[in-house]
């Protein structure tokens, strides 16, 4: 094989990609077996089955055990805007962002109080390893469909001994880190994330009705205070066939 060359799976998809954009196969079409293709491509079985994987990870196709694979129906695709404007106003982003778009937002969360902080998750918090943390796992829904998952930590040093120790409890149930920390006398003065492409976990794909190894869109997000300090970080996961994640920043009017 010639350097920098593709492999052969990718090739063929490549191909068979182009073909399914020209309108070979209109949607709902049954494609030729893998043999027949396989043998159109001169490649063997299992490189037709990777490119074939490809495509059906892309979204491009559908696999029917027992049947064959057939050209999928195209799925929307929306926009998920993430702003830091829509914290300064109180209004919850999630809820906002979807009533935007005309849909019911809402959320489901199980907190577990005095979890030990793994290692990665203690880097990020500032904190030892094994410290004690609230873990709080939440599901977004659209419409009650599922949009998004995100496991969150706080320290139990910040919030331990405070009403807000559980988000999900308490008088300030249901609200965003911003406001619960706002109500013990904490400001949250930065927040950062992180996003990265990842494959669907078959966990995440179970919550977010998703295939195994679909690609995913994980935001590693991170609340500190004006001080510096972080008090909480957590990851999100948006699946990446149904939505796409748009920034939205403030712009400072430059003054002579």
């Amino acid at each position: 094989m010639v350097p920098d060359e593709p492999p052969p799976y990718q090739k063929v998809a490549d191909d068979l990609r182009r073909r399914l954009a020209a309108g070979e196969w209109a949607v709902g079409d049954k494609l030729p077996s893998r043999a027949q293709l396989a043998a159109h491509y001169k490649v063997g079985p299992n490189v037709l089955q990777k490119a074939q994987e490809r495509l059906i990870i892309e979204g491009l196709l559908e696999g029917r055990a027992g049947v064959g694979t057939y050209v999928r129906v195209p799925r929307e695709r929306r926009r998920l805007v993430r702003s830091r404007h829509r914290e300064r106003r109180g209004i919850d982003p999630f809820e906002a962002g979807m009533a935007e778009l005309g849909i019911s937002g809402s959320w489901d969360a199980h907190s577990q109080a005095r979890t030990p902080a793994p290692d990665a998750i203690a880097q990020r918090l500032g904190i030892a390893p094994g410290d004690l943390c609230v873990r709080t796992a939440y599901e977004f829904l659209a419409d009650g469909r599922p949009v998004q998952t995100s496991v969150s930590w706080e320290p139990m040093a910040i919030t331990g001994d405070t009403p807000v120790l559980l988000p999900e409890m308490g008088p300030m149930a249901g609200k965003g880190v911003v406001e619960r920390m706002q109500f013990i006398g904490i400001t949250v003065g930065e927040c950062v994330e992180v996003p990265r492409p990842a494959r669907a976990t078959q966990a995440q794909a179970n919550l977010l009705g998703i295939s195994l190894g679909d690609l995913v869109l994980v935001i590693e997000r991170t609340y500190y205070d004006t001080d510096g300090r972080p008090v909480e970080t957590a990851d999100i996961v948006v699946p990446d066939v149904r939505w796409e994640v748009a920034y939205e920043y403030g712009v400072q009017p430059r003054t002579e």
